[in-house]
């Protein structure tokens, strides 16, 4: 959400900003629609203020004897009592229309975004690993999976498209690198684990930033909740209408859960195999702060999601996005592409962004300098460490052998009770 008094202040700015992320120039219209609230709130106050002026004067009217003067006061008040709830009625709506505007814009790129219409214009800025040099043809995961558990032709029976089923030996390894993640994250890089709730209510999930704008993209429920496209939706709503004292700050969630999408933007991609389905699980990494906090959260949570490709042994690249490819919500965010063998080329295993006070102020959350009687918004920042699914693909296809097994990542080993290859049935 934007700040109405920084548009106000700095039109010129915001535009300038809506531009970079590829948009038409929206502050007159906006400041349009202020200056009518304003105006309207204007003359409700002013309107208020007049009723209690006239109704005290009638008493005194009436204690002098003056019946005409009462009279007329009488009827001043009796045309406010009308008035005023049209006014209240015209400024809420007037309000609502604003909030609505301001909800469905973008958040502004940081100054360091490169420029861009798409992923073609993202920026390498870090890699890791050389890809595997096969001698044999590196299969497809989905050609391979099947046979070492991976079961696609059971869920769709059940569930239809963009589903799977993990067996066996298959389903070991999933919940091998789930939690090897999630010690990773709480062990070494100090977040804190939750077990949060997998439905959730409008609020929350207008105040990430999916709703208005996405909502085709989630799964409601017939009782009205969501079902949660990402724990950055719960863990960043753990602080939402609270004021933090700067001293707790920052604060630092993960959280294993799946997840629920309905791709509703990706038809036709990624139709084969276990890239994108509509349920998945994800160790989701997010950090409240202060604003001079931010940068060093971000570069945190970059190192503590690098961190679990280079101990797996999987070769990625860090990207940085340009305006054109970021969220609805991020000010700044870094990709990282593991290595796929079977397409030759990177893919997003994980998004990290920072959403500056975006989502704060969607929230209300706030938190109270140390020495200051007023509030200030949060940061926040989110992102993958990492998702499981794409995780697993990405251990299949770079340690797949010639005979269809899958050897086992090292740092896996113990969590596979000691089981280092995965063989075909």
């Amino acid at each position: 959400m934007h700040d109405i008094r920084l548009i106000r202040d700095n039109p010129a700015a915001f535009d300038a900003g809506l531009a970079r992320r590829g948009l038409e120039p929206l502050s007159a219209a906006i400041l349009d629609e202020d200056a009518r609230w304003r105006s309207v709130s204007t003359s409700l106050q002013e309107g208020l203020a007049r009723r209690n002026e006239a109704s005290k004067a009638i008493g005194a009217a009436m204690g002098k004897g003056d019946s005409a003067t009462a009279e007329a006061l009488k009827a001043e008040v009796a045309a406010l009592k009308t008035r005023l709830p049209e006014l209240e009625a015209e400024e809420k709506a007037l309000a609502e229309a604003i909030r609505d505007r301001l909800a469905a814009i973008p958040n502004l790129p940081a100054p360091d975004v490169p420029e861009g219409a798409d992923e073609s214009g993202n920026v390498e800025a870090h890699h890791w690993g050389e890809p595997r040099s096969f001698n044999f043809a590196a299969q497809d995961h989905a050609d391979f999976g099947p046979a070492l558990g991976l079961d696609f032709e059971a869920a769709a029976a059940i569930s239809g498209a963009r589903f799977a089923a993990l067996r066996g030996q298959m389903a070991r390894l999933h919940r091998a690198i789930a939690q090897f993640m999630l010690d990773q994250q709480t062990g070494t890089n100090d977040y804190e684990e939750v077990n949060p709730p997998l439905l959730v209510r409008d609020d929350a999930v207008f105040g990430t930033g999916q709703l208005p704008k996405f909502a085709e993209d989630l799964f409601r429920t017939t009782t009205g909740h969501w079902l949660i496209p990402t724990a950055e939706v719960s863990l960043t709503n753990l602080v939402r209408e609270q004021i933090l004292p700067e001293s707790a700050l920052p604060l630092r969630f993960t959280a294993l859960t799946p997840c629920f999408r309905s791709e509703a933007g990706a038809a036709g991609r990624d139709t084969r195999g276990f890239i994108r389905q509509h349920q998945f699980e994800k160790v989701e990494l997010v950090s409240i702060c202060t604003p001079d906090q931010a940068a060093d959260e971000h570069a945190h949570m970059v190192a503590s999601a690098q961190a679990i490709l280079e101990a797996l042994g999987l070769p990625y690249r860090r990207m940085l996005l340009c305006t054109g490819d970021m969220g609805f919500s991020a000010a700044k965010t870094f990709d990282l592409e593991v290595w796929l063998p079977s397409q030759g080329v990177y893919r997003e295993i994980s998004s990290i962004s920072t959403c500056g006070d975006f989502q704060a102020r969607r929230m209300n959350t706030r938190y109270r300098p140390e020495g200051e009687k007023g509030t200030r918004f949060v940061h926040t920042l989110n992102g993958s460490g990492l998702a499981v699914g794409r995780t697993l693909v990405a251990v299949l296809e770079n340690y797949q052998n010639a005979d269809g097994s899958v050897t086992v990542p090292d740092v896996l080993v113990p969590y596979m009770g000691g089981l280092t290859e995965l063989t075909p049935r």
